[in-house]
């Protein structure tokens, strides 16, 4: 194997540049995996044009955390991966020592190893996650279809603390990729979906995987009315907010019925603040709830929906590109918000 292999390295805001690097080093926990699909994220997107993660990123670094790939070699210790077995691996690994780990909360764990550089020939996947978070891939399985284990497990998470019942209606703002998953899943839960989207192929998108109702949303177009109509006045069951910006957040907490459920995934701009009609939260009884991240509970979940065939590639992913082309994707990406994942080959 070369010493070294492509990377995209990222040095800032939208300063992204496709060049040699080192082939990572591996620990004797560690293992060392070609990339055979990295998938594109709308985090990455935000990290490209913020040129930083706070908590993941500090360049120059190489990013992208959606893969799966094959392992061509292990750590004198690891016994429980060996290479030439297909792979994926999530993006971090709790300590589980710490007092979130110890209280269900791993997701918030004080001591949450990340871990980024699926956009290039090879990855390293540290030891804790190789332990935790990593697993082989069954033969049926695409790459593709693996590499939504990530994105799938945070949407599966975030719908089941909204604990949705069969025949419960749940309005979904945001049809991109995270949108388009809550769509599948609380159909998959046997609820009823409306469905709130910007463009028209987001929504024939939202159709074509089961949304009963669609609704224009756009900053002209507030849903709400429409979505009170079509549930008789009450409003939905559970609001899923899966756009991140205040004015949705505002939307979402308007179209559910007293007693419901407020879920907002999508993610602000930081400094962003909402302010929520503290009446209509008391007396209405609302639960607002914010999910972020997964678990490895549910990464296993989400593995196991993937290889039950219940999520294809083909839902979520329309484009594939070389590593070489990735410039051009983020900046397409940027200005594109909604669009489906592109699946980079390394």
């Amino acid at each position: 194997m070369n010493s070294q292999m492509m990377a995209a390295v990222l040095y800032g805001k939208e300063d992204l540049q496709v060049e040699p690097v080192a082939v990572p080093n591996i620990g004797s926990e560690d293992i060392l995996v070609r990339v055979k699909v990295a998938l594109t994220c709308g985090t990455d997107v935000k990290v490209f044009r913020r040129g930083y993660h706070a908590r993941m990123i500090v360049p120059p670094a190489v990013f992208g955390h959606e893969l799966a790939g094959d392992v061509v070699a292990v750590g004198r210790n690891v016994d429980t991966i060996r290479p030439g077995q297909r792979v994926v691996a999530a993006n971090s690994a709790p300590c589980e020592e710490c007092f979130f780990c110890r209280h269900g909360l791993e997701n918030l764990c004080e001591d949450l190893l990340f871990n980024n550089g699926a956009y290039a020939e090879y990855i390293r996947i540290p030891g804790r996650i190789v332990k935790r978070n990593t697993y082989v891939i069954p033969s049926h399985v695409s790459y593709h279809d693996a590499a939504l284990v990530e994105p799938l497990a945070c949407v599966l998470r975030g719908l089941e603390e909204t604990k949705p019942q069969p025949g419960d209606t749940i309005g979904i703002i945001g049809l991109g990729p995270i949108g388009l998953m809550f769509v599948k899943l609380a159909k998959l839960a046997g609820c009823r979906v409306i469905a709130a989207g910007r463009r028209k192929t987001q929504l024939d998108r939202a159709a074509s995987l089961g949304a009963d109702e669609l609704i224009e949303a756009s900053g002209d177009h507030n849903p709400v009315p429409a979505i009170r109509r079509l549930t008789q006045g009450r409003g939905v069951d559970i609001a899923v907010e899966a756009v991140g910006r205040p004015q949705t957040w505002h939307w979402a907490v308007d179209m559910v019925r007293r007693g419901g459920t407020v879920n907002f995934f999508g993610g602000c701009p930081n400094e962003s603040k909402v302010s929520l009609d503290t009446a209509l939260l008391h007396y209405s009884e609302i639960t607002c709830k914010a999910t972020f991240h997964h678990t490895p509970a549910y990464i296993r979940k989400a593995l196991d929906l993937i290889c039950a065939g219940h999520i294809t590639a083909s839902f979520f992913v329309n484009r594939e590109e070389p590593l070489a082309n990735l410039l051009e994707v983020m900046r397409h990406l940027m200005s594109h918000n909604g669009h489906l994942k592109t699946a980079i080959l390394p």
